[in-house]
């Protein structure tokens, strides 16, 4: 099945925490590639929630509390599922990712059920901690699924609805990306990538190194035996 890239056949899903200062912006960037834009509000203290009014394409959700990334992402997909869209794109708040790029990430989910965005092809400007990080748990992920992982730690990504429900993550914090993607590499959905910049602003990173890390290795090695199996 060949999708459309038209803004009619995208959903695009967005998990907000303490994003006040590039809401506006990232909307307004969203608004022509996108027909519904589910905003996950995740217990942010500084006004993103009031900032954001709901409309015809706006569907504001809140958590209450902070409960992490990956809860703010399961419950914006599993709302994504009610809209009449082929395609769901996840993005970050913080404008690390061009919202320009939606319609490249529309037209690679013709060729694969995941696409994801990966940064490695140059890393000017990224900190070492993070490359270090990056390219150890994407080489790690690609040798634990047999598929060739670019960028695991990437929150810019399309998915079929179709294949959704069945990557859904348990986990809550920034390790359910790794997560969706080891089920899908167990479901034998097919990844593929979009090769996207690295962009850093003044927004201060959300990610514990370590907390994030220990999250990844619990994912990994919890998935081992259902991942050799394959």
């Amino acid at each position: 099945m060949n999708f459309s890239t038209n803004q009619n056949n995208i959903c695009v899903v967005i998990p907000i925490f303490n994003e006040i200062d590039f809401l506006d912006e990232l909307l307004n960037r969203i608004y022509p590639f996108s027909s519904t834009i589910i905003c996950v509000d995740d217990g942010s203290t500084d006004g993103s929630k009031e900032l954001l009014e709901p409309n015809d394409k706006i569907i504001l959700l809140s958590n209450g509390k902070n409960r992490g990334k990956g809860f703010a992402l399961k419950v914006g997909l599993m709302k994504a599922l009610e809209y009449n869209c082929d395609i769901i794109i996840t993005i970050d708040a913080d404008l690390q990712h061009l919202p320009e790029q939606i319609p490249q990430f529309a037209e690679a989910i013709n060729n694969f059920d995941v696409v994801v965005g990966n940064r490695l092809t140059s890393i000017k400007g990224m900190p070492c901690h993070r490359i270090a990080s990056n390219f150890l748990t994407s080489w790690m992920l690609s040798k634990k699924t047999g598929i060739k992982i670019l960028d695991s730690q990437s929150g810019y990504r399309a998915f079929k609805k179709e294949i959704v429900k069945s990557i859904l993550p348990v986990e809550t914090g920034f390790e359910a990306e790794t997560e969706m993607l080891i089920n899908a590499a167990f479901a034998k959905k097919s990844i593929g990538f979009v090769n996207i910049p690295i962009i850093y602003n003044n927004n201060k990173s959300k990610m514990r190194p370590f907390a994030t890390i220990m999250g990844f290795l619990r994912v990994l090695f919890r998935s081992t035996k259902n991942i050799s199996e394959l």
